[in-house]
């Protein structure tokens, strides 16, 4: 396990849940500087909630959670954004009826980053350069996708946390979000934890993996040759 003195994201014992239930159980967990790491498994073991009780989200009944070796566990989630923590959910919370620059200033708490942000997520997401003005309602399913990542970026985050975002996507949108997700660790040193479903997707860009199944983390490992089968493996116990 990385020492907490060098772990960009560590958590320690971590218990939380939804009203009486407890969903994840007595978690330990390290993610490193700079590194992509992968969370796998079933629908209903845990995920979701896991970067919720990251985010602040919901609260931390056991354990602790450290940011650059500082507790995070009581911080909510607007001083995670301080933080430069980011987090692109899995039910697209775009507000529909706002422009997708509307959409992306929302991100910022001021214009003064708005430009220098907007030319980053260009970069990446170049449609979005020419349709600021259109509505986010209105776009595809793909489209609204890559605003989200696109707006989770305009934060220059330090740590990214992502749930499900290839879900229903086609094969080209799926490539620019990996092609982003690289740039961002490679540019900018970003560190990312993904929930994902897509196997190739997810291993392509990721160092290291773990499943989850019913809150505890049930296997680990450096991303190599075999991971996949691996994973495949434990996903249909």
């Amino acid at each position: 396990m990385t020492e907490l003195r060098t772990a960009k994201l560590a958590l320690e014992g971590v218990s939380s849940g939804y009203g009486n239930v407890e969903i994840i159980k007595d978690l330990t967990l390290d993610i490193r500087p700079g590194e992509v790491f992968a969370l796998m498994g079933k629908n209903g073991m845990g995920k979701t909630t896991l970067l919720k009780t990251i985010m602040g989200l919901l609260p931390l009944r056991q354990g602790r959670i450290l940011l650059d070796a500082d507790p995070a566990g009581k911080l909510g989630p607007k001083d995670m954004v301080r933080a430069r923590v980011a987090y692109a959910p899995q039910d697209q919370p775009l507000f529909q009826d706002l422009t997708i620059r509307d959409n992306l200033r929302l991100a910022l708490p001021s214009d003064k980053a708005l430009a220098e942000g907007l030319e980053h997520v260009y970069g990446h997401f170049p449609f979005l350069k020419e349709r600021l003005g259109q509505r986010a309602g209105t776009l595809s399913g793909g489209e609204q996708k890559m605003l989200i990542i696109a707006r989770a970026l305009m934060t220059r985050p330090s740590l990214l946390l992502i749930d499900e975002i290839s879900e229903g996507l086609q094969p080209t949108v799926i490539d620019r979000i990996a092609s982003a997700l690289k740039d961002e660790r490679e540019s900018r040193g970003t560190t990312i934890l993904i929930i994902e479903q897509n196997l190739s997707f997810v291993l392509g860009i990721a160092d290291r993996w773990a499943v989850l199944k019913l809150g505890v983390i049930d296997d680990a490992g450096q991303v190599g040759p075999d991971t996949q089968a691996q994973i495949i493996e434990h996903l249909s116990i």
